[in-house]
């Protein structure tokens, strides 16, 4: 039986604040070691080794195919399809021209170059319907629950998390969630953006449900 809970938009989403939906209640990723454990059972007789080169060949077709314009479907599972966006990190050669002619960027035409932002899935309807014969909710509070934006700043939520790692040795998601009150997902992307900042003095070890923050070692 799956966990759920009933949760709001944020406010200041205007005409959606009043919308609610169910949100799954989530405890932990399986990373790779833990998925092939559990393929086993399925697999027969092929061997975990077979299993494991089954998924560096489907990684490397995508990487091949994906890029020049191929989607990837696997029956059964889903679709695989690429997520384009302007590369906001490089500004264009148009921009670099323009700006050693005048002195400056134009900011509508600074970022031009175009990356891959991210992977769509669309699932197999087959997939979706065989998971919703098997698959049981309860919901597990009674209240609908409205994610926090969190009430302290930036400073602020960076010198908690520093102070737990300090005292910890280092910090999990969920100590991050609790010290700052932001809901998993705002919390997670916070602290993308804190350890892609040099000057945070924070960098993360592991991955997934194993990932840690620790003090960067200078």
């Amino acid at each position: 039986m799956a966990n759920y809970v009933l949760q709001k938009l944020p406010k200041g989403m205007k005409e959606r604040e009043n919308v609610v939906f169910p949100k799954m209640q989530t405890y932990t990723t399986h990373d790779t070691e833990t998925v092939l454990k559990h393929m086993r059972i399925y697999a027969g007789n092929l061997s975990e080794g077979t299993m494991r080169s089954v998924f560096e060949a489907l990684a490397e077709t995508m990487k091949s195919w994906m890029p020049l314009g191929h989607n990837i479907k696997i029956d059964g599972i889903g679709l695989f399809s690429l997520s384009l966006g302007f590369d906001t990190t490089t500004p264009s050669e148009h921009a670099i021209a323009k700006g050693k002619k005048q002195g400056g960027d134009n900011e509508k035409t600074k970022y031009r170059h175009i990356c891959i932002k991210g992977i769509n899935f669309r699932p197999d309807p087959t997939l979706l319907a065989e998971l919703n014969q098997i698959t049981t909710f309860e919901r597990v509070e009674s209240e609908v629950k409205v994610p926090s934006k969190g009430k302290f700043s930036r400073e602020e939520r960076l010198a908690k998390a520093l102070a737990i790692i300090d005292k910890n040795g280092y910090m999990t998601l969920a100590d991050y969630t609790v010290a700052t009150g932001l809901c998993r997902s705002s919390a997670s992307t916070d602290l993308k953006v804190l350890t892609a900042d040099p000057t945070s003095g924070i960098t993360s070890r592991g991955s997934h449900s194993h990932k840690l923050w620790v003090r960067k070692v200078e």
